[in-house]
Order: C-alpha cells, then structure tokens, then sequence
C-alpha cells in the first residue's frame, strides 16, 4: 500500500527534473503507480473514503435496547456478562464467535452515551513548595536478616519538584512511625518545604465527623516545623500521585539492587539500612539539578526534633504487668500497684517512675500480644513454683529454645518436682548469666548427661570454657568427578 511519504518523495524528485521512472524508484513504488499519482496530484489519505456504511447485517439490532437499558441502569456490567445473559435468553440464537463484534458495540457505546470517565489534570510544581509521604510494605521483595524473614514498611518521603527522595524503617502506620519517619526526612533533607500532603492516616487525619481536620498529636508536630498540613480526598490517592509512583520506582530499583547484589539477606538490620541510604543516595545524584533550584527555597529547621513518643500514665497490675496499646508488658514485681509513665515510641517503650527510667522494652507489632521478662517474676516464682505449671505467659519463659529442651526433659524424669527445678535453673540464669546457662545446657544436651539444676550450676561455676568457635573445613573441590560423568554418558551431554 502506498503511502502518503512516498507521494511526497515522488514530487520532489519529479520537481527536481527527474524522470517518471525515476522518481518511482525513489519513492519505491512502480511506475505506474506513480503516473497515476502524478496524474492525481493527491496524497493517499485524501483519496480515502470514510467507511459508515455496514457491511453485513447487525444481529443485535432487535435486542440492543434491552443491552442499553441494562447498562444505563449498570454501567459496571461487562460485554462478555451481558452477551452470555442474552445466550441464556435466546438459546441458540447467538454464537460465541459474534462476542466479540458484540464486546466492540458496547466499547462504542461506552465512548458515546457512557458515563463519563475521571480525568487526571496534570500538576504544575513549585520548587520548595510541597512535599509528599506515605508507608509502604516491602515484604514482596523478601529481604531478611541473618536468614530471618524480616517484615517490614518504609516511611517514604519525596519532593514533589524534583523528587528528592529518602525513606527510614518502621514497623507500622502509626503515628510514632510517621512523626520519626517525617524528621528523619526534614533533617537529612536540611530544611522544611511549605507544604506537606499525606493520604488519610488515622494517625494524622480526624474522622469526617470531626470538626478538626488534624489529630492534635499531628497538628502540634507541624506547627513545630512550621509545615502547612495537607490531605487527599477521600478514595482519591491519584491527589498523592508523586509519591505513589515513586513506591513503585523506588521497590523496583531495590529490587534491581538486590539481584546485583547477589543475596537479599544482611547480617544486621543496620545493614540493611545502610544499603537503602546509599540506595537513596545513588537515586537523588541525577536530580541533583532540580534539587539545587529547591534547597534556597525550603525554610530552616527548628533548633531541635519534637519527642515523637506518646505519653501515658498507666497502672502495674496484680500479675506485674501493663497494658498498653493492646499488648502485655512486664515490669519489675516492686511496682506492683503503682502508676508509672510509659512514653511510646514507634520500635520501643519507655517506663518511667519518680522520674527514673526504669525499663526499656522492644514495642511490640501487632494486638493482643505479650513480653514478660522473666527476670521480673523468677523471685516470685522461686516462692510459688506451683504457678508455673498453668502460667498464662509460661511461654515467655524460656530464653532459647535450650530451656525448653530442659524443661521437656524435666517433665519427663522428675514429674511432679520438674517446675521447681527448672524454675531454680531459670533463677541462675537471671541472678548469673543467662549466655552461661544457656551453653551449660547445650553442653549437657550434646552429652546425653542427666539436666539438673547442681550439674547446671557447676558448668556456670567452673570457669571453663563451655563452647568452642564451629571450625568449618572446606575441602577442594574434585573436578575429575565431572569427567567421569561425561565418560558414563558417552558425551552424550
């Protein structure tokens, strides 16, 4: 088929003197072909004729009413939905070959007397002006710790100008994470944009109901930084559209960075956070342009960061325990009965007593769970043993899992005096070195020796050395193995 460029090419030749036979070949087409199109002195798209006549008669046409209704009522319905109702209807009267003339029908009628479809308006940035973050799980790209699975989300934060970008680990959406996740942005950042847009996060966003657009918590960490809040609308995340698009370019290129890498697991979490810095790091030096137009823009930091922890006052129960946000904690048996301060931070909580800090205890993911230390109730124990057996949290109290082999064990060769003896093995871990227990035991366990509290006592007590480094001996791999296989298979491979 002719095309509209090679009429032009035609043209031009014959205008330049060429002859006719000439010119055709320029253009690739035949002789001719080109005498008509001389003759003619159109393109081929001027002497196409529109096609609005239809070439074989429309076997909807007597039934389309129905399909129009049926949309108008629910434009949800799908074409393949409406065309098996109509078989079901009709019985034999359509065909599963005519689905597809029927599915272009309702597209057309989609188009034309449809409703009409959302419409994105691009957005005109500012430099400085408007910053924007949201969480994201990152569980799909299986990262781990010491071969440990390690769950987890980033707080992620962005410049809608140039897209500047950084981001720090957390746990949850809560508004700990997201008051730690935004300053560690604001200061490796250097400065505060005008604005910052999130989605609508229960931690920062009242109900619709409420009168206040903002938590007071959120409200009182932006006018600490002097940051004009902002939130999307409901069921609209295309109005935080930067940094939902960076979610996906960011994952992607981790992803990338761990194939290179090799392996997805890391010794330690910081690590791990290390390689996102740099991750982060690499990703910023191409916007490093768009970037230098912004930083004389942003305003300055405040003299210090706002404490992101959530204060509360609450009280040590009967069983030394303290309840906050949903989970169990234990504290020392003393305060039992007292009101003690607890401040909440996004991977840790702090008690506080007569203004002391009296624990630091890793925050707990999740409802409905519990740590109890068993340091906080082994003096206790040792006097009611008798609890033990149906201790609700009895599970905390085994250290490593070497414990409970003990246990077990204890159970089976002493029955009914097992949960005193095992309690005074737990009570030299706690009074002595829970590590020197714990390779005791190990050490009994390997030996096939009788697990007892004196045998226990004396391996913590003798000063020995308990374990030895694991000594791996690699041997040299022998190639020849393969060449015997070659041999076997008669180079068949």
């Amino acid at each position: 088929m002719v095309t509209d460029k090679q009429v032009r090419i035609l043209m031009e030749s014959l205008i330049k003197g060429k002859s006719c036979l000439a010119s055709a070949a320029c253009a690739g087409m035949d002789e001719k072909t080109a005498r008509k199109y001389r003759c003619l002195g159109k393109l081929p798209s001027e002497l196409s004729i529109d096609h609005h006549w239809r070439t074989r008669a429309d076997v909807f046409r007597e039934v389309w009413g129905e399909v129009e209704e049926k949309l108008e009522l629910n434009p949800g319905l799908e074409a393949k939905t409406l065309f098996v109702d109509l078989q079901r209807r009709y019985p034999g009267r359509f065909l599963d070959g005519q689905l597809r003339g029927f599915q272009r029908r309702v597209k057309r009628w989609r188009a034309l007397a449809g409703p009409v479809k959302e419409i994105y308006f691009p957005q005109e940035h500012h430099p400085g002006e408007l910053c924007q973050s949201d969480f994201t799980h990152m569980d799909d790209l299986g990262v781990t710790i010491d071969r440990e699975p390690f769950p987890h989300l980033i707080y992620h934060f962005v410049l809608t100008y140039s897209n500047w970008e950084t981001g720090s680990i957390c746990f949850s959406e809560s508004f700990e994470s997201l008051s730690e996740g935004l300053q560690n942005a604001l200061w490796r950042l250097g400065g505060v944009p005008i604005k910052h847009r999130t989605d609508r996060l229960t931690a920062a966003v009242n109900k619709a109901d409420n009168p206040q657009e903002f938590t007071d918590r959120y409200s009182g960490l932006l006018r600490h930084y002097g940051i004009i809040g902002c939130k999307t609308q409901a069921n609209s995340p295309n109005e935080n559209g930067d940094i939902e698009q960076r979610h996906h370019r960011f994952k992607r290129a981790l992803d990338q960075s761990l194939m290179l890498r090799g392996s997805r697991d890391f010794a330690s979490r910081e690590a791990y956070d290390l390689f996102l810095r740099e991750l982060f790091q690499q990703l910023n030096l191409g916007r490093s342009t768009r970037f230098s137009q912004e930083l004389p823009l942003i305003h300055p930091l405040p003299s210090q960061k706002l404490d992101s922890s959530k204060r509360m006052r609450v009280s040590v129960g009967p069983s030394g325990t303290i309840r906050v946000s949903h989970n169990t904690y234990s504290v020392n048996s003393r305060l039992c009965g007292e009101q003690v301060d607890v401040r909440l931070y996004s991977e840790h909580l702090e008690v506080w007593y007569g203004q002391r800090r009296v624990e630091r205890i890793p925050r707990l993911r999740g409802e409905n769970r519990h740590r109890i230390d068993y340091r906080h109730v082994i003096d206790i124990l040792v006097r009611k043993p008798g609890a033990f057996a149906n201790y609700r949290y009895r599970s905390d109290m085994f250290p490593t899992h070497r414990f409970r082999v003990a246990y077990d064990y204890l159970q089976q060769n002493l029955s009914s005096k097992a949960d005193k003896e095992y309690i005074s093995i737990l009570r030299l871990s706690a009074k002595e070195n829970e590590t020197a227990v714990d390779e005791a035991l190990k050490l009994l366990i390997d030996k096939g020796l009788p697990l007892t509290y004196e045998g226990v006592e004396a391996l913590v007590h003798s000063g020995q050395a308990l374990s030895s480094p694991c000594i791996v001996e690699v041997l040299p791999v022998d190639l020849s193995q393969y060449d015997s296989l070659l041999a076997a298979a008669g180079g068949r491979i």
